[in-house]
Parts: structure tokens; sequence; C-alpha cells
């Protein structure tokens, strides 16, 4: 049956599952070799080539919960970044890059981009004009993340979709904090979708992994030089992955639910100053979010007080665990300037917003009441600056 008339726990569920024809087990078989045979074969098989049996399959799962044609499953996020980007960019080119993104993706940019004689150019800010204020004659690409990574801030998908299209331009986006439950930006008019699937797709904070998805003819060039940078997974973590993506639509909504309930108990805290989530209304991008999610996600942040100590309220967490990275089962928090933007300058984290009073909260499944608890004690616990 087509992935397109099936539910979305289904498309979770049994697309991309690989049929065990010998023993008829209700798993998908993992195919560890890495050598498979060249004669008489129409696909020539090798783990560098992303071709692999179970590196296929589960490329079919990602692409019927993204709604594209194809996909590529990668060791990380970053592999598969860069690899899109370095895809459609080349010496000359120019790109149009959200200004609030992932530290360690405008680290890339930053630091590399100059070395391949690419241009790039920051966003103001979010607005439309923003990003047609930066388009040039030699842009080939505009890049976005949303919710942006740590203060979930929006972009209107589809109006810089048409932007790009108008001008004849490649767009790509960072779906990592929405994951496909929530968003398809394919169906908003982007061009290439990626993600950490570390972060959702794993859900258990135990896999390492990236993906795009996109039409065939797009995925075909990426995977030109995907092969040859080596981004590949292994199948045994491929494998661990397509088990993980089976719950995903579960984990997602339940951890949505969560948020929503955390988000309004921080929004009336005396110790909060700020909570980011656009599941808030008073927060500036819930009208957005009701337009172009299937929800609100389930990461948000908030900032402290001035009289409290950000640093000291992590440590006295005794449920929800101080952690680098995000999304999965279990609650996570971290200070976005000690860690995920920790390699941005103090003036671009300024500038984006990024105090060392914010805390990003990744919510898990636990139940509601604990958490408030935790957050109660920690913030008790947490000394007055003095």
């Amino acid at each position: 049956m087509s992935s397109k008339k099936l539910g979305l726990n289904t498309i979770c569920t049994h697309s991309g599952s690989i049929e065990d024809k010998t023993f008829q087990g209700s798993v998908s078989p993992l195919y560890m070799s890495t050598s498979f045979n060249f004669m008489d074969v129409d696909t020539k098989r090798y783990p560098r080539y992303f071709n692999t049996p179970n590196q296929e399959h589960l490329s079919k799962k990602i692409a019927a919960l993204e709604h594209a044609e194809a996909a590529l499953i990668f060791g990380s996020g970053m592999a598969a970044i860069s690899a899109t980007l370095l895809t459609f960019l080349k010496s000359g080119d120019h790109a149009v890059i959200q200004n609030d993104i992932y530290g360690g993706t405008r680290n890339f940019i930053e630091s590399h981009f100059a070395n391949y004689g690419i241009e790039y150019s920051f966003t103001k800010d979010l607005s439309y004009k923003a990003f047609e204020d930066c388009i040039q004659s030699n842009t080939k690409l505009i890049y976005i993340e949303t919710p942006s990574n740590p203060l979930m801030k929006l972009v209107d998908i589809f109006a810089i979709a048409k932007l790009a299209k108008n001008h004849k331009i490649i767009t790509a986006a960072d779906n990592t904090f929405a994951s496909p439950i929530i968003q398809n930006p394919i169906d908003l008019g982007i061009d290439i979708v990626m993600h950490s699937a570390t972060k959702y797709f794993g859900g258990h904070s135990d896999i390492s992994a990236g993906a795009v998805a996109s039409s065939q003819e797009i995925m075909d060039k990426i995977w030109s030089l995907a092969k040859d940078f080596g981004g590949n997974l292994s199948d045994y973590t491929v494998w661990l992955l397509e088990r993980s993506m089976k719950t995903l639509g579960i984990r997602v909504k339940a951890q949505q639910r969560n948020a929503k309930r955390l988000a309004k108990f921080l929004e009336k805290h005396s110790a909060v100053k700020t909570v980011y989530y656009p599941g808030l209304k008073s927060n500036e991008y819930h009208s957005l979010a009701k337009i172009q999610m299937k929800g609100y996600g389930a990461m948000l942040s908030f900032e402290l007080t001035d009289k409290y100590d950000a640093e000291k309220f992590l440590e006295a967490l005794t449920l929800i665990k101080p952690s680098m990275s995000l999304a999965g089962v279990e609650s996570t928090m971290l200070l976005p300037s000690k860690t995920s933007h920790a390699l941005l300058s103090e003036f671009d984290r300024a500038t984006q917003g990024i105090t060392d009073q914010l805390i990003r909260f990744s919510v898990g499944i636990e139940t509601k009441k604990d958490l408030i608890e935790d957050i109660e004690q920690a913030i008790s616990a947490s000394n007055p600056k003095k």
C-alpha cells in the first residue's frame, strides 16, 4: 500500500521495513555484511554508497514521513548538513543563511565556506524582507531552521519557499526540532529537509545519525558527493534507528503534551523571566505555528531572572538531566551559552538573544508533576546571586 494512504503511526511502524522471507520474523532482519556480490545484480551494494539493505529501507521510511521521493541516512546531523550544502554551493556562489541556527551549523559555515570560495550572508532577522535583502545575483541556496535552536523562533516557511522559487534559488530546512510528526517543510514548498536523526528519530539518547530528504533528482546529486565524503551510518545503528522510529509518533506527541503544560507552568513562575515556546498564546510566533505546524513541538527555552544562578539551578536537578543533546524520552536541560552555542562569539550570542541565564529544555515523557517538583526544588536550591 502507498505510504500516502497510511496513517502517521502506521508509516512509523511499517514503512521501510524489510520483510524476513526466510524465517518470517516480525522485525527487519539486520544485514551486517560490508561486502556484497557484484555479479549479475542490478545494484552493486556497498556501505559507503548508502545502499545496503538496511540503509536503503530506512531511507524509505524517512522519505515517507517527510513526504519526499527519496532520502539518505548519514552518520550525524552535521554530516547530512555539510554534504547537502557543499552539493549545491561551489566557489563563487552565495548562500543566504538564517541568523538564528544551531551553533554547529553556523560554525561550519563561518569556519569552512571561505576555504571553498563560498560567500554567505546571515539574515538580520527572520522576516521575509530580511531574506529578500540578502539575495544577490550569485545566490544559489537559502538555508533555514525552524523552530530555531535555542529560542524556538519560527520562519514563515511558505513565504521563504515562494521567495526562493521566484529567484530560482534552492531551499534547505533543518526540521530537527519539529520532526516530521509536527511539520513537513516539503509540503510548504521547501526543496530539501534535513534532520539530526540523533534527536527525535533516535529518541533514546543512544544513536548518532543524520538524514536528508528531497526529490529523487536532488537526492541523486547529494548522493554523488556524499558517497565520496564517506559519511554513511553503520548497518547496526541503522537497524537500531529503524526500531526507534517505530514509536516516533507516539513519543513526540507525548513529549509535546508535557511541553505545553511545562511551558504554561514556567510562564507563571516568579523565578522565570521569559519562556520561549510557540505553543503559548503570548509567544510572538504562536499564530504562525498554528498555520505551518501540526502542534508546537516538545522543545522550549526559558530564562531565569537575574536573581538566580542558572548553573546552580542545573546542578540542583535530580530527575531532569543536565545533558548536551535533546529529544530523548528523558527530560534534559542545558545552557546554550556553554554548549550548543559556545563556539559563537559573545557578541553573536548576544545578538541572537542567548544569555547566560537562558536554559534549553527538552521535555520528555515523564509524569508532569514529577518534572514540576524537580524544577521547583532546583529553583529553591539555587541560591540567589549575591
